[in-house]
C-alpha cells in the first residue's frame, strides 16, 4: 500500500468523528426519547403528536422541578386520551381538591338560586349582617361568588399561622368557620375591591345550609348539605368518588375540603365545559356557568368562583394567557391541583399533586405548556 493511499484511508475513517464534532457545534442536543409510563399512559389519539406529548407529560411528572405529581388525566372530546398517576396512586385513590372545592361551592349557590331560595343580586341572607346600621349587610351574593365582598381577609402570610385562612381552617376558626368568616369587617366599600378569600366561600357554604335547612343542629345541617350536593350535582354528573368534609357546626368547608377520584375530578370539567349539562341533560342553567366564566368587574382573570383565562390588572395570570383561548377557565387548589376546561379545544386536564409554593410558576409554564399542544376545533 503507498503512503497515499494510506493517508487517504486516514482521512475517509475520521470524517465522521470530524462531521459529529461540527454537529454538536452548530446545533442542540435532540431531547431524550419520553419514557415509557408516559407513551404507556397515552390511550388514543388526540390530535397532538404523540412523542411530543409524551414529552410533556414527562416534564409534569418531573419530581425535582414541580413537586410530587400523583395523577394526570387528559379528556378531548369527552374521551380519556391520557391517563397516568404517580406511584401508590391510580383511578380508585381519592385526592384532596383544595381549592378547586371552591367551584363545586359556586355551582352549589347556582343550584339553590335557579330553585328560588336565594336571589343573586340581593343581600346575603347572613344573620350577623341583618342588625341596623350594619354596613355588610349591603353585601350581595354576585360580590361574595366575584371575590369583591369588601370584607376584611388575608389569604396568605408569613408566618402561615398569622393568614385568616390557617387561622379559620385550623386554629381558633375550626370548630365555626362561617361563625369565623362572618364576624370579620369591613375594610373596603363591597364590590369595589377584588380580593381572593377563602373564607368568602365557607359565608356561601353557610348561606346554603340556612337555605336548605332552618334548623342550626349541625347533623341536620350537614345532612341537608350533603343530600344536596349528591342529589343535584354528584349523582347526575357521575361524580361518584366525592367526599365533603364538614365542620363541627354542620358547615361544608367549602373552600377547600372536598375529595374525590382525578376521574370524577375530570367530571367536574367536563360539567363546566359543557355549561352545566350532562349527557344533554341540563343539571344547572347554561346562564349560570356564563357568569361563573364571565370576567369580574374587578379582576378579569377571575370570574364567579372559577379562574379565567386573562392576565391580572397588575399583568400576572394564573392561566396561560396567549397560548390558549380566553374561553379556557380552571379550578385551581393549593399546592398545584388543577381542573381546566376549554371549550374550543375539546379539552379537560386535571393534575392533582403536591407542589411547593416556589415550584408552582413552573408548574404552570409547564401545563401551559401541555394545553398549547392541543389544537382549536
Amino acid at each position: 500500500m503507498t503512503r497515499c493511499h494510506l493517508a487517504l484511508i486516514l482521512t475517509l475513517l475520521v470524517l465522521p468523528s470530524l462531521a459529529a464534532c461540527n454537529r454538536s457545534a452548530d446545533a442542540p442536543e435532540p431531547p431524550p426519547p419520553p419514557s415509557s409510563a408516559s407513551l404507556k399512559a397515552i390511550a388514543l389519539d388526540s390530535g397532538a403528536d404523540k412523542t411530543e406529548l409524551a414529552r410533556k407529560i414527562d416534564r409534569i411528572f418531573d419530581e425535582e422541578a414541580v413537586g410530587e405529581t400523583r395523577a394526570l388525566l387528559v379528556l378531548r372530546g369527552g374521551s380519556r386520551v391520557v391517563e397516568r398517576y404517580g406511584e401508590g396512586y391510580d383511578r380508585n385513590t381519592r385526592l384532596i381538591g383544595w381549592s378547586m372545592t371552591k367551584c363545586v361551592t359556586g355551582i352549589m349557590i347556582g343550584l339553590l338560586v335557579s330553585d328560588g331560595r336565594l336571589r343573586r343580586d340581593e343581600a346575603a341572607p347572613v344573620p350577623a349582617w341583618s342588625r341596623p346600621g350594619d354596613p355588610r349587610g349591603e353585601i350581595t351574593l354576585r360580590q361574595l361568588l366575584q371575590m369583591r365582598s369588601g370584607l376584611r381577609h388575608t389569604e396568605t402570610a408569613e408566618p402561615v399561622y398569622n393568614a385568616d385562612t390557617a387561622r379559620m381552617l385550623f386554629l381558633e376558626g375550626r370548630e365555626d368557620t362561617a361563625r369565623f368568616a362572618e364576624a370579620q369587617p369591613l375594610e373596603e366599600e363591597p364590590g369595589a375591591k377584588y380580593e381572593y378569600s377563602s373564607a368568602t366561600s365557607v359565608v356561601l357554604s353557610d348561606i346554603a345550609a340556612r337555605a336548605l335547612t332552618r334548623s342550626q343542629d349541625p347533623a341536620r345541617r350537614r345532612r341537608a348539605v350533603d343530600t344536596f350536593l349528591r342529589t343535584r350535582l354528584f349523582d347526575p354528573a357521575g361524580m361518584d368518588s366525592m367526599v365533603a368534609e364538614f365542620d363541627a357546626a354542620g358547615t361544608f368547608i367549602g373552600s377547600s375540603m372536598l375529595h374525590g377520584t382525578a376521574r370524577d375530578w375530570a367530571k367536574l370539567g367536563e360539567f363546566l365545559r359543557h355549561g352545566g349539562s350532562v349527557r344533554g341533560a341540563q343539571i344547572i342553567p347554561r346562564r349560570w356557568i356564563e357568569f361563573m366564566r364571565a370576567p369580574s368587574p374587578r379582576n378579569p382573570g377571575y370570574g364567579a368562583h372559577l379562574w379565567l383565562n386573562r392576565r391580572y390588572p397588575d399583568g400576572s395570570a394564573q392561566l396561560f394567557p396567549e397560548r390558549a383561548p380566553n374561553s379556557l377557565f380552571a379550578c385551581i387548589g393549593h399546592l398545584g391541583q388543577y381542573v381546566i376546561g376549554s371549550p374550543e379545544q375539546k379539552l379537560t386536564v386535571v393534575r392533582l399533586g403536591h407542589t411547593p409554593s416556589e415550584q408552582r410558576e413552573e408548574l404552570r409554564l409547564r401545563m401551559g405548556d401541555l394545553v398549547a399542544l392541543f389544537p382549536s376545533r
